[in-house]
């Protein structure tokens, strides 16, 4: 699709902000969100290499642990659910600091919790505080003009994956040489500081957000997934995308123990370290949404993780096939990610953050299912019923893309 096309379809709201011509956001100040994004969303990934050794002091089976972790997502889900909306009608700058300060004090009970039983409970607790990330992406949005929020989304969400993939690492060398409890002690100090400088350094947010209540908050979820097939489209390819994503790092660690690699679990963290490279390109893949056909980015983040797996299914058994395919796997799912969320930052202003828990609620059930997926393909098939299933989710993503191309064309010229 040409300039000029992207142009005469582009919605309405985008248009009128671009006529606005804002001042560009300062680079210093996305840098910061994009770090406390990375710092934020590491509390939820700290325990993934603290399980075994968590359960060896409790002495308790590794699926009581897996339980843990479990209701770590679950909280995660339900603070997308019912904490993310009210950025639609509060302070985001106040209630990102609060949100910092409750997370806090969730990381100082999971440090200092006696018991398994209360370590679930601090557990699901630590998950529900840690939404701050999707808090403050859609505040950058906001903060952004229509011309440079793909870049800024892509920033902010390089910092996002960055934590994610880091937090693997770090918690298990902390764990080797303080122990468990000392990664949830450092991680409650970091969260002070950052709450310290989110108060300080984040531009005041005093628009009037309206006067919905919380409850109507809620129910318009619905109704917006319902009259925006946008969000609609997104959601299935954030889901599929994530989903293969989340099938291969579950079965990696089975992979990478047996032949021919008889790797232990310290490596397959290590390759959080390879997926580094591809969140470093966020914010290249911002620009090209912000240039381009946002859509047509989605497709090519598509085509990029299939054909992530595609290179892992063939040369899976060699060292440098895994690493690249890691690499393309990373790059498209935060191309995927990054595009998807420039799409619905630019449909409503006045409901970015229901727009992004309505996305992000999917996302997760789409990564679940994945997890799921990927054990059941492991084992049916080992390495090949991985990249089985993954690959048939991509494939099921881009048939819908193909398929509805000429609808959402129809849909985004009628908005003209």
């Amino acid at each position: 699709m040409n300039k000029e096309c992207i142009d005469i379809v582009e919605p309405i709201d985008v248009v009128e902000e671009q006529r606005k011509e804002p001042a560009a956001l300062d680079k210093r100040l996305v840098f910061i969100m994009a770090i406390a994004c990375a710092l934020s969303v590491a509390n939820l990934y700290y325990i993934q290499p603290l399980l075994a050794i968590m359960g060896q002091e409790f002495a308790v089976s590794a699926n009581q642990m897996g339980f843990i972790a479990t209701m770590g997502q679950i909280g995660y889900a339900c603070g997308l659910l019912f904490i993310i909306p009210l950025g639609d009608k509060y302070n985001q700058r106040k209630l990102i600091v609060g949100m910092l300060i409750a997370v806090t004090l969730a990381l100082v009970f999971m440090a200092s919790a006696p018991s398994i039983m209360l370590i679930t409970v601090a557990s699901f607790l630590v998950g529900v505080a840690t939404v701050v990330p999707q808090l403050i992406i859609p505040y950058a949005a906001s903060l952004a003009s229509a011309r440079e929020r793909g870049q800024v989304v892509g920033t902010v969400m390089s910092g996002l994956l960055i934590g994610i993939l880091l937090a693997r690492t770090i918690s298990g060398l902390v764990a080797a040489h303080s122990g468990w409890r000392a990664m949830y002690w450092i991680a409650a100090a970091m969260m002070v500081v950052l709450a310290i400088l989110m108060r300080f350094l984040l531009p005041s947010d005093k628009a009037k957000k309206g006067d919905m209540s919380y409850p109507r908050l809620l129910s318009s979820l619905w109704g917006l997934v319902r009259e925006e097939p946008v969000l609609r489209e997104v959601m299935l390819f954030g889901a599929m995308a994530f989903a293969a994503f989340s099938a291969f790092w579950v079965a990696l660690s089975f992979l990478l123990a047996t032949p021919p690699y008889h790797f232990g679990s310290e490596v397959a963290g290590l390759f959080g370290l390879v997926g580094v490279a591809g969140a470093l390109a966020a914010s290249f893949v911002g620009k090209f949404a912000d240039r381009r056909d946002p859509r047509a980015a989605n497709g090519l983040a598509l085509v990029i993780v299939l054909l992530a797996f595609v290179c892992m299914w063939l040369t899976g058994q060699w060292l440098f096939g895994l690493i690249i395919g890691t690499i393309l796997l990373d790059l498209g799912t935060q191309a995927n990610q990054i595009s998807s969320q420039a799409r619905i930052y630019s449909m409503r202003p006045e409901a970015r953050n229901r727009l992004n828990t309505a996305y992000m609620f999917f996302y997760f059930v789409g990564g679940s299912l994945g997890s799921l997926l990927g054990t059941l393909g492991w084992s049916l098939a080992r390495w090949n019923g991985v990249c089985a299933v993954a690959s048939l989710m991509l494939l099921i993503a881009l048939g819908f893309y193909a398929l509805n191309t000429r609808k959402m064309r129809m849909y985004l010229q009628s908005r003209t």
